[in-house]
């Protein structure tokens, strides 16, 4: 709560705006107990229609977090048509792999390069995250190399989520990748080598500066639009 007071000052300030001027104020994810939120959107719509926002040709987005994977079907206007989503114990998520760089003693924003740069990459079977880190740990004692567990937990993650991806049936067009790992290089590389191997998968992964940021553009589009179906009702005021 205190940091999301800071973040709505610092935006405040930046906007050169005050508080008592803003009309309607948006949240999502873990957003609803803020205490001056006005709307409240779900986060599978929000990172829909922030994909939709980022690229229009996307007909689905792929939003990885610290907690699951989930895959979102999308028509051209942002609606959400079917979605898939990994368990919360799924050794895919942004706080698993966070977790592994803190033991391999990496910094967050270097474990794409590094994995970009494996030669023998060690895949991590388990799909419990606490199997998989045991697995982490004995690659260590075994003398493999950061980059190649980096990039064998890229591959086990890529396996996952492109499975996801056929299950909702986005095997063609475009899909965003969105959420924290979003920026990734090292598992939208990983995920795009994985998808080259499937005969039934045509999609294209792309991803984009402001993609981890996407659930909250979605959730200011919804918030917009929200708010002019209840000024035009005359339920709102349009002070701003």
């Amino acid at each position: 709560m205190e940091l999301a007071r800071i973040a709505y000052d610092q935006v405040l300030t930046n906007a050169n705006m005050v508080e008592k001027n803003v009309d309607y104020v948006a949240t999502t994810g873990e957003g609803e107990g803020v205490p001056f939120h006005t709307g409240h959107f779900y986060s599978m719509t929000t990172h829909a229609r922030g994909a939709i926002y980022l690229d229009p040709q996307s007909r689905a987005a792929l939003d990885v977090g610290a907690l699951h994977g989930r895959a979102i079907s999308i028509d051209e206007r942002g609606k959400v048509l079917s979605y898939k989503m990994t368990s919360q114990c799924a050794s895919g998520s942004g706080q698993f792999l966070e977790n592994i760089a803190r033991y391999l003693g990496i910094a967050q924003d270097e474990i794409g390069a590094l994995s970009r740069q494996a030669d023998n990459p060690e895949v991590v079977s388990s799909i419990c995250a606490v199997l998989a880190e045991t697995d982490v740990i004995n690659m260590v004692s075994r003398g493999i190399t950061a980059a190649n567990i980096l990039k064998g937990i890229h591959l086990s993650m890529a396996g996952r989520l492109s499975k996801l991806l056929k299950s909702i049936g986005a095997t063609k067009d475009v899909v965003m990748m969105t959420g924290g790992l979003a920026l990734d290089r090292g598992l939208v590389a990983a995920l795009e080598e994985d998808i080259a191997k499937m005969k039934d998968m045509k999609c294209v992964v792309r991803s984009h500066p402001d993609a981890i940021y996407a659930g909250a553009i979605g959730a200011a589009l919804w918030g917009a639009y929200r708010y002019d179906k209840l000024a035009a009702q005359g339920d709102i005021s349009r002070a701003a």
